[in-house]
């Protein structure tokens, strides 16, 4: 029976093939070495890239894909876009549906935390003012949303909606204007409104929520405020 090898050998022998390993990766990224790329290069090669960026949507049932199916809604949409696009990012989905701008606030600071976003996008209001609650609130409320994603190193986009006309003309005309003057004063990118361009026909039974077929559209009202803000 052999003796054991001393602690010295063993010691010898590790650093042995830690130099090997580094003498292959040495040798790789010589010319004409390519192809005796070692195994260790190979499998370091393999591992995929953390995303560039992060995009959190902070939204509501427009983007919680309320009465979809999933994976029809604008923010899945969003996604495609930007595999089609090559664009190194994530999107994380953190709209629900009822929420207002009070939730969201409630929540933002945990949500920013956990996933340390990039840009976020916040698509909250309509429920503020379906509910008639005072604007001044809602607009306080994305102020203070907007401050606290850009004090943690983020890009915001504000998504601007408009309540039905039933509300009277005054609510409608400063429910629009808030969006407006949240992102003038914080210095942050606008859509004024995400259901720009949807027809009578392209709601749900509600009324208030987009069909499928109109997911699109929304896309293309936030790409062109997104997309400059992720090269």
């Amino acid at each position: 029976m052999q003796p054991a090898p001393s602690v010295s050998a063993a010691r010898r022998g590790v650093l042995s093939r830690a130099f090997h390993c580094t003498a292959l990766a040495w040798l790789a990224t010589l010319p004409g070495t390519a192809h005796a790329q070692s195994p260790l290069l190979a499998v370091a090669s393999a591992i995929p890239r953390a995303p560039r960026h992060t995009v959190l949507v902070v939204g509501d049932s427009l983007s919680a894909e309320y009465g979809l199916a999933r994976g029809t809604g604008w923010v899945a949409l969003l996604e495609q876009r930007l595999d089609v696009e090559r664009l190194s990012a994530r999107v994380v989905n953190a709209s629900i549906s009822g929420d207002t701008t009070a939730g969201g606030l409630s929540r933002l600071g945990a949500l920013l935390k956990q996933h340390r976003p990039t840009h976020v996008i916040i698509e909250l209001g309509g429920n503020d003012g379906l509910r008639g609650l005072p604007l001044a609130d809602t607009q306080r409320n994305l102020t203070a949303m907007t401050r606290a994603a850009k004090g943690a190193g983020t890009q915001v986009l504000i998504v601007g909606i408009e309540v039905p006309p039933n509300y009277g003309r005054r609510y409608t005309e400063e429910m629009a204007a808030l969006f407006t003057n949240v992102a003038k004063a914080e210095g942050t990118p606008l859509v004024p409104t995400l259901l720009a361009g949807v027809g009578d026909a392209e709601f749900q039974a509600d009324r208030i929520h987009p069909l499928a077929s109109a997911h699109p559209k929304l896309l293309a009202n936030v790409w062109p405020a997104l997309k400059p803000l992720l090269r």
